[in-house]
């Protein structure tokens, strides 16, 4: 599968995790020992089986939602890796609240062949979208 389409098929995939149904944003990730996720939710995750279970315990926080828009902001793209930052525009009720919210991630992925296709080796998401103060960084 070309990369283009694997990424309109992660943005679908987007979707369903919003809704939470962490499995077809799971099928487009590698399924190796170097995979690598790092969540609002938690720490870092390095391996398929810890990807996996942080996928799940993520989209668990999610339900009705729906990914309204996602901004690409720069590609960088050989023919054995592709980088992606994007800014995506969530709606969802989150943490078992009844009211559906709106809130955008900063997202970093990327990208490898890894068969016949690409794989999402990489996603870090955070909600930082706009300037922070130097002490942002420092513990409260």
């Amino acid at each position: 599968m070309q990369l283009d389409e694997v990424i309109d098929q992660f943005h679908q995939a987007l979707n369903q995790f919003a809704k939470g149904d962490p499995e077809p944003a799971k099928a487009i990730f590698s399924h190796g020992g170097d995979v690598s996720l790092a969540n609002p939710w938690g720490p870092p995750a390095v391996g398929w089986e810890r990807v996996s279970a942080a996928l799940d315990s993520a989209a668990a926080r999610f339900k009705d939602g729906q990914v309204t828009g996602v901004d690409t902001l720069t590609t960088h793209v050989t023919p054995d890796l592709a980088s992606f930052l994007d800014i995506e525009h969530w709606q969802a009720k989150v943490g078992g609240g009844d009211e559906t919210s709106p809130f955008d991630l900063r997202v970093t992925s990327i990208y490898r062949p890894e068969g016949d296709t690409w794989a999402l080796v990489h996603r870090h998401a955070d909600p930082i979208t706009t300037p922070q103060p130097p002490d942002a960084v420092l513990p409260k």
